[in-house]
């Protein structure tokens, strides 16, 4: 009889540790270790721009102002340096709305733009000169240390 009643009680109290053990570990609201995206958007007047020296400047026309050489069919942007102050530095992914893909900033423009990308379109003048000048929205994951504010 005292068997049988410290077995019951040694069975409740394994039975009790196992409830209260396993729901004080709360699996559902653990911080997950992988890093959040937080995606943040501008409007921004984008106009095209091709590698040839009438275009660039002197010097290589493949080559940046961060120092990348770009290649025909290569998804880079030149961005205004405002947007450089606002997230948008050196090789940052970047969407365009209307275009597959992502591009990549690879160049900086001159100081007098403000809120300005230009998409490169290679040697093909054509294609740009039909881009053009538009507005068009685009999105930038932030950086860590802004999503901490």
């Amino acid at each position: 009889m005292i068997v049988m009643r410290v077995m019951s009680t040694v069975i409740f109290l394994m039975f009790l540790y196992m409830v209260t053990g396993f729901s004080a570990c709360n699996f559902e609201t653990e911080k997950s270790s992988e890093p959040t995206v937080v995606w943040d958007s501008l409007e921004v007047t984008a106009s095209a721009y091709n590698s040839l020296s009438w275009q660039t400047g002197p010097g290589n026309p493949a080559v940046t102002a961060w120092g990348d050489t770009l290649e025909p069919k290569m998804k880079a942007i030149a961005v205004s340096r405002d947007l450089i102050e606002r997230g948008l530095d050196h090789n940052t992914p970047v969407k365009i709305k209307g275009f597959d893909g992502f591009f990549f900033v690879k160049d900086k423009m001159h100081y007098r733009w403000k809120n300005k990308i230009d998409i490169y379109m290679g040697t093909d003048v054509e294609k740009a000169r039909e881009w053009g000048r538009r507005k068009v929205k685009i999105y930038f994951a932030k950086k860590e240390e802004d999503t901490l504010k």
